[in-house]
């Protein structure tokens, strides 16, 4: 984790804890964070500086940050965090969600892969692109992708987030590409993993972006009920009454709005935005 030569490597705790300040109080940068970091005296005090001791170069912070979170350390201070907060977590009814992440990548970068179009990039009106013909010449795992009806398509990635029903606490959370079945891949891995050693069924709460056969079905296997939203507009909805009939159904779909409050916080004070450089493998960790 530590480079054996240049500058001196950072401790993993100073940079958990600069990293959460940088969430708390919306840094918006690295170098910017490095520097309040070395004038405020509250800051200091949250990473473990002395008064006079020197604050970090922010590149090599930078070089640590990205050596700690693609070593695993971020994801076991993540299931620290996770078991003290067990007792105000609900163990058995569950939200799952997606939302984009906008990528740094800008249009113009978003190139034919057999190099056809000409120009700069910046002239694309009128022309048809799509993931299977281009890609991004700076972030080649951004995906061109729009959530919703009547919006406009922008390079992206998915974020995934699985929360309990109490709170509304994050139970478990990823990041992967942009696709139509990244939301419903991704939250069966995630229940997948939640479910690792356990015999007791609980269940999921989510929109109709997840009543399909294979999701139904692959939860079920799991041990997981599915409580979502029935999508039978000029189709049959793969839920019956055996599912819905049920209190817990209409309890779940009204619990679903406590995952907005995570992506709200983390899109508006985070902010959920992916940094100059970062790599689908950074944004994972």
């Amino acid at each position: 984790m530590y480079a054996d030569s240049c500058r001196p490597s950072i401790a993993p705790e100073y940079i958990l804890r600069a990293q959460l300040l940088q969430v708390f109080y919306s840094v918006r940068s690295e170098p910017l964070l490095v520097e309040q970091i070395d004038y405020k005296l509250l800051f200091r005090w949250f990473v473990s500086l002395g008064m006079d001791d020197a604050v970090w170069n922010h590149p090599v912070f930078s070089k640590n940050r990205d050596r700690l979170l693609t070593s695993g350390v971020a994801q076991q201070f993540f299931a620290e965090v996770t078991k003290y907060a067990k007792r105000f977590m609900s163990d058995e009814q569950f939200t799952v969600d997606g939302t984009l992440i906008q990528a740094w990548a800008s249009q113009k970068s978003f190139r034919s892969k057999d190099g056809s179009d000409g120009g700069d990039g910046g002239d694309f009106h009128g022309q048809e692109r799509s993931n299977k013909t281009h890609e991004s010449t700076t972030d080649a795992d951004a995906r061109l992708y729009k959530k919703s009806y009547g919006k406009e398509s922008k390079l992206s990635y998915l974020g995934h987030a699985l929360v309990e029903n109490r709170n509304g606490l994050i139970a478990a959370a990823m990041v992967t590409h942009a696709d139509g079945y990244a939301e419903r891949d991704a939250a069966l891995l995630m229940l997948a993993q939640k479910q690792e050693g356990r015999s007791r069924r609980i269940t999921v709460g989510a929109d109709k972006a997840y009543d399909t056969k294979e999701f139904v079905s692959t939860a079920r296997e799991l041990n997981v009920t599915p409580h979502v939203t029935k999508n039978d507009k000029g189709r049959t909805s793969n839920l019956d009454r055996r599912t819905t009939r049920q209190p817990g159904y209409a309890i779940s779909l009204s619990r679903r709005w406590l995952i907005e409050k995570g992506f709200g916080w983390l899109k508006q004070t985070g902010p959920l935005l992916a940094q100059p450089q970062e790599t689908l493998r950074e944004l994972c960790a």
